[in-house]
């Protein structure tokens, strides 16, 4: 049990403060910036007193960087990863923990330790896959002469191609699997007590039954808490979307946040940059406040 101070009091509310400071005034720099006109944001310092020009900036940015469809594509992207994600790590834990098999403490491991390969580091042989998801059956086929045998049977060139690239399932589909996940749910699981597995099993629930009418409502809350942290990281997403959407028609409102960037000879109009910023981020702000309730519980629960 802490003790409880006046003078502990004070310093945890200084500390309080000082980490209020350091997380708001970056947003509060942003809401300012996207009230001022070009002239007014130029300043230096600053002026700390809103400007008129917040509605002006926000429907130029609005148009200028065609945010509309651009957060419909963001949104459809952020879902699906999300709901991926969810989706899959639970289907993993519940293979590892429920399931005894030889070697699915090793799989679990080898799972893990893919936390230590983030999207940057396998984002060139990622890129390959989404360019042609049938690439290595090719060169399976290559390697084993099965394509030079068929062409001289038949007369035909086997070539395997299907791309991802320029849709919304290139989009997610390479960022659904996830050990961050997995390790979670897989958390949550082990906490369950076994006797709730024998029940089910002893009232003719099978593997798949007590997997969707047990499990799953029994971790609706670290589902939540899962999906709203990768909602928000699909969200914010810059480099693979960059990459994998050469077709303007399938960006993301991130990524076109470039457009609103002054050029070098161009307008120093950073208030438009700003107000693109917040449009930007209101949608995951919105996630995250609409699931806090959730969000908290399935990190801190006390069954965990």
């Amino acid at each position: 049990m802490i003790e409880r101070t006046p003078v502990f009091d004070a310093v945890c509310q200084i500390v309080l403060f000082l980490g209020l400071l350091v997380a708001v005034l970056p947003f509060a720099v942003v809401i300012l910036a996207a009230t001022q006109d070009i002239r007014a944001v130029n300043q230096v310092p600053l002026p700390i007193v809103p400007g008129p020009h917040f509605l002006d900036n926000l429907a130029e940015a609005w148009t200028r960087a065609h945010l509309g469809s651009k957060l419909f594509n963001s949104f459809v992207f952020a879902s699906a990863v999300a709901f991926g994600k969810v989706a899959f790590s639970a289907m993993a834990a519940f293979a590892i923990v429920y399931f005894r098999f030889p070697g699915r403490i090793l799989i679990f491991w080898a799972v893990f330790v893919t936390l230590m390969l983030p999207l940057e580091v396998r984002i060139v042989p990622t890129y390959a896959v989404a360019a042609n998801v049938l690439q290595p059956f090719q060169t399976i086929l290559n390697v084993t002469g099965l394509t030079s045998l068929i062409a001289f049977v038949t007369g035909v060139e086997v070539k395997l191609n299907w791309g991802l690239l320029n849709s919304y399932t290139g989009l997610a589909l390479p960022l659904v699997a996830t050990a961050t996940g997995t390790f979670l749910y897989r958390q949550f699981f082990l906490t369950l007590p076994d006797e709730l597995a024998e029940a089910a099993k002893m009232d003719g629930s099978g593997p798949i039954r007590f997997f969707f009418e047990v499990l799953l409502p029994v971790s609706r809350p670290t589902m939540a808490a899962l999906a709203t942290i990768m909602f928000v990281w699909a969200w914010n997403q810059y480099l693979w979307p960059l990459l994998v959407t050469t077709d303007p028609a399938f960006g993301t409102a991130t990524t076109q946040l470039k457009e609103l960037i002054p050029s070098e000879f161009g307008l120093p109009d950073w208030n438009v940059a700003m107000a693109g910023t917040l449009i930007v981020m209101a949608p995951p702000l919105l996630v995250i406040i609409l699931m806090q309730r959730w969000f908290v519980r399935g990190l801190s629960a006390t069954d965990k």
